[in-house]
């Protein structure tokens, strides 16, 4: 199992989870994901997305302001 990493801070809806996809697409099953997004929108989504994708979502942490941290484990 591998961790992978993804910074989507400087994209916005529906981008945040497109990006988040596309990564989710290239890392094998078992394997985890974290990603770096900003409260509101992208908070909201990203996490809510996964999981409807039947992605596992591990964790959601506040990281500094307004910067979180969700893990994804696919």
């Amino acid at each position: 199992m591998a961790t992978h990493k993804l910074d989507i801070t400087n994209e916005h809806c529906p981008m945040t989870f497109v990006k988040t996809k596309l990564k989710l697409a290239q890392i094998a099953k078992g394997d985890r994901l974290e990603v770096l997004l900003l409260e509101g929108e992208p908070l909201q989504n990203v996490p809510k997305s996964a999981t409807e994708q039947g992605f596992q979502v591990l964790e959601v942490k506040q990281i500094d302001g307004p910067v979180y941290q969700v893990t994804i484990q696919k």
